[in-house]
């Protein structure tokens, strides 16, 4: 997420079967494990540890703070890659590359998808999305040069890397769902706006972008659990915290000052497509003091609060996936 003010001064392998035909009930439908446990999108549970392994090695030292062009970012690509493949995720495009060329280097999403089984509403797509691009390597502080990128934004990026798995193992959305990471995000929201426009090329009937940016630390003393940026343009969060049966988005103000709408992925959708396209954060200015900075490290995420988060995210998007009609809007 570009911040102005910051900016201008620097687990069993389950397989689900669906259990009920309408539209409007999927969501909540029951579903069975191999092993014969019941369960439904809001009962799945997302285990801590499988996050803080992913995000270590994201934001590990090996990776050099992932900067757009460079080998660290190559490797967290393949990473990506060969995770969407292990969890039947297949690609959106021939490959999961979707490549595109900014100041000289070479670059590009990673692009998965989920197909819908509803032969009426498979044609509709839902863009569950995070950045995986950081800064590289910076001015040395202690010795220290790597801008790990920990919160920004290996947490948005595990986040949505766990919801592939998890929305692949319940195989039970009507609507499309594409799994989009971005690179090029700190160099200009390049990435999400170069697959923006092939997308609008290609008339896709977009519905909404769930777009994940530095969730990796819990907001203080908030009655909601992130912020969505936008928040007065659509009736995203009322729908989306009706769904998930909890107050999961809020108004942040400062979100609304510094304009942050603007200001990460989710903009280049909106711009395209003119739909509810809107990003979930939990930085909300006073809880974490590492934004570009050498000690955005994996150690100060709280995997507790992120998978707490995404077991929130999931009944909701699971919602949004199976309703018979486009309930969430913009306003005006």
């Amino acid at each position: 997420m570009k911040i102005p003010f910051l900016s201008l001064a620097a687990g069993v392998l389950l397989i689900f079967t669906a259990s009920c035909n309408s539209a409007q009930d999927k969501s909540s439908a029951t579903v069975t494990s191999a092993e014969g446990e019941q369960t439904t999108p809001n009962s799945i549970e997302v285990a801590p540890q499988d996050l803080r392994e992913n995000l270590n090695f994201l934001a590990s030292d090996e990776l050099e703070g992932r900067a757009t062009g460079g080998e660290g970012i190559e490797k967290a690509a393949t990473f990506i890659e060969d995770f969407f493949s292990k969890n039947h995720i297949e690609p959106y495009f021939e490959t999961y590359r979707d490549a595109f060329e900014i100041q000289g280097k070479k670059a590009f999403n990673v692009v998965g998808v989920l197909e819908g089984n509803n032969p009426k509403l498979k044609d509709e797509f839902i863009i569950v999305s995070a950045h995986y691009d950081h800064i590289g390597i910076q001015e040395a502080v202690e010795g220290d040069s790597i801008a790990n990128g920990a919160n920004d934004n290996a947490a948005g990026t595990v986040a949505v890397m766990e919801l592939a798995e998890k929305f692949a193992k319940i195989d039970n959305n009507d609507r499309s769902i594409i799994f989009a990471l971005f690179s090029g995000e700190e160099l200009g929201l390049t990435g999400s706006a170069h697959l923006a426009e092939v997308l609008k090329q290609e008339n896709l009937d977009l519905y909404a972008v769930v777009n994940l940016e530095m969730i990796g630390v819990p907001m203080k003393d908030k009655e909601y659990m992130a912020y969505l940026t936008g928040f007065e343009n659509s009736n995203f969060a009322e729908k989306f915290n009706e769904y998930a049966g909890k107050t999961v988005l809020g108004f942040l103000p400062q979100a609304q000052e510094y304009n942050l709408f603007k200001r990460s992925d989710n903009y280049p959708f909106f711009e395209q497509f003119g739909v509810p396209a809107q990003t979930i954060s939990t930085f909300d200015f006073t809880n974490y003091e590492f934004y570009h900075h050498v000690s955005d490290e994996a150690e100060k995420m709280n995997f507790e609060h992120m998978a707490n988060l995404i077991e929130a995210i999931l009944p909701a998007i699971s919602k949004m996936a199976n309703t018979s009609e486009k309930e969430i809007k913009m306003n005006n």
